[in-house]
């Protein structure tokens, strides 16, 4: 989640021109209008010619803001890290720091779950994908690892949350009929097999709900767990 000052636009491309409307042009506002055009339309969307439509600019105007479409999604998905940390604090208790983390993560995710795709695996560069680093190292410092093995976990760590708001995040852009439908397939399919040839799945036939839910929770909760066990000053509070 990180740039180099060689790779920012200009600040000279970066003057606040006013759109047709009389709104003034700015980064935020086109990440703004970025992340509707993704919700309304999918991942399609992203582009000059129908950002510069929506905004009531000329689609060139665009390109005194962001290098190219890619530079846009990074700022896209870096809007979505710094709504879903913004007002964080961790506190004293650091696993459950890290928990309300992994909560406010998947949220934002959630929250924008067209862009998701789009987004969730990228590395920004950008200020807010910094401090969220800085933040998730840091709760693991403060738990006693060394460094190189706080960054290890930390990546550990976020890549299973991220990959599990991804997920959920897919399946919340599905058409609601479809999500519907997957939900239903995935449980009837399975209660259908042939006790013969799948005997495990014949005993569990009952408990095949569960098959339709997301198994987030309970990730994070073996995640949580095995840093517990690892941590050099043992679970929170211990004396």
């Amino acid at each position: 989640m990180t740039g180099t000052a060689g790779e920012r636009v200009p600040h000279e491309r970066r003057r606040r021109r006013p759109t047709r409307s009389g709104t003034l042009l700015s980064a935020g506002l086109i990440v703004d209008c970025a992340l509707r055009l993704i919700g309304e339309h999918g991942p399609e969307a992203l582009s000059v010619r129908r950002l510069g439509s929506a905004l009531g600019c000329d689609p060139s105007a665009v390109y005194r803001y962001f290098r190219n479409t890619d530079d846009l999604l990074l700022a896209v998905a870096d809007r979505i890290i710094g709504d879903s940390i913004e007002g964080f604090v961790p506190g004293p208790d650091w696993v459950a720091s890290l928990r309300e983390m992994a909560h406010r993560v998947r949220n934002g995710y959630l929250a924008h779950p067209r862009a998701a795709a789009l987004a969730s695996y990228r590395v920004t560069r950008r200020e807010n994908e910094f401090h969220a680093v800085e933040t998730g190292v840091g709760i693991l410092l403060r738990a006693g690892f060394e460094p190189a093995r706080a960054l290890r976990l930390y990546l550990a760590f976020v890549d299973t949350v991220l990959g599990h708001a991804a997920l959920d995040a897919a399946t919340l852009a599905l058409p609601a009929a479809q999500r519907e439908a997957d939900g239903r397939a995935s449980t009837l399919a399975y209660r259908s097999v042939d006790a013969t040839a799948y005997p495990i799945l014949a005993t569990v036939r009952g408990e095949l709900d569960v098959l339709a839910e997301s198994s987030f929770e309970d990730a994070l909760d073996l995640v949580l767990s095995a840093l517990v066990a690892q941590a050099p000053g043992g679970p929170p509070g211990r004396d």
